[in-house]
């Protein structure tokens, strides 16, 4: 029995007014909607600009707890209405405690959890150590109306890690909302090609669709190259955005054949996770051994 759901990402820039990004992005859903998508993910932090460029302590202001929040509250909502699943990247406070974290909006608009982003970068232009805590919820996925899903958010997108886990937990897609562009401090470097690869890796080596939603525009003189993309489980894009402007793509797939073709490549069955204790280490030196 096939157990087919079309998935979607949006492509947006975004201004530094609330109320006018989440329009954009209540559009941008209601045109994957339209075109099917039954789990639609926007970029991270779509509520404004990326502010982690630099260190402002004004910046915390953005920040807003998971209960009340009026754009998680809009977006459920939208869900309900349309009845798509939306993870909805938003900048959480936690008493005295801000996250960089995800809300899993369900297709009847309820909020099934949060994810709280475990690896956070700390470099020129991603300057997020200064306004976030490592995540304290380990890795999620969870069981929505269309399938089980993990979520990822930006910088955890490099960590093969992560993605093992999330697909070893059970999920059977993976997605990454994302906002990554050019390096400030060199303005030669362009991480899009690498970006998208590292993805596509986790994809082959996990046997799953992965869906990446990133931002575009320039924000203070940081560019962001969209390039939003759909990969299947051979790491074929399936459905790619540009560089610039924003827009929907959408990809179909069945959930039954991806764990037919999972089971049927043997990378989990060939697992050796008694081997892999300098996985759980800082400097891959196992206490007890030479």
């Amino acid at each position: 029995m096939s157990e087919m759901v079309t998935v979607a990402a949006v492509q947006s820039a975004f201004t530094d007014d609330v109320e006018e990004n989440v329009d954009r992005v209540v559009g941008l859903v209601r045109e994957a909607a339209r075109r099917g998508g039954k789990i639609v993910l926007p970029p991270e932090l779509f509520e404004g600009h990326y502010f982690c460029r630099d260190q402002k302590s004004v910046d915390f202001s953005r920040a807003r707890p998971l209960d009340g929040h009026p754009t998680v509250g809009r977006l459920a909502a939208l869900a309900k209405e349309l009845g798509v699943v939306i993870p909805v990247s938003f900048f959480e406070r936690a008493g005295q405690a801000y996250y960089n974290s995800l809300a899993l909006v369900d297709a009847d608009g309820t909020v099934l959890g949060v994810y709280r982003k475990s690896h956070i970068p700390d470099g020129p232009g991603y300057q997020e150590k200064f306004y976030f805590r490592p995540g304290d919820t380990g890795f999620r996925v969870w069981a929505t109306r269309y399938g089980t899903i993990g979520v990822g958010i930006c910088w955890d997108q490099w960590f093969p890690e992560a993605a093992r886990a999330m697909v070893l937990m059970g999920a059977d897609l993976l997605f990454y909302p994302t906002a990554i562009g050019s390096e400030p401090a060199e303005p030669g470097l362009d991480t899009r090609d690498p970006w998208q690869r590292v993805m596509i890796g986790h994809a082959v080596a996990n046997i799953v669709p992965v869906v990446a939603a990133n931002r575009v525009g320039v924000e203070d003189e940081q560019a962001f190259y969209g390039s939003s993309f759909i990969a299947d489980t051979r790491g074929d894009k399936v459905a790619e955005l540009g560089r610039d402007g924003a827009g929907v793509i959408t990809a179909r797939f069945d959930l039954a054949d991806v764990r037919r073709m999972r089971a049927g490549w043997g990378f989990f069955r060939d697992r050796r996770p008694e081997l892999y204790g300098a996985l759980t280490t800082p400097d891959g030196r196992i206490p007890g051994k030479s």
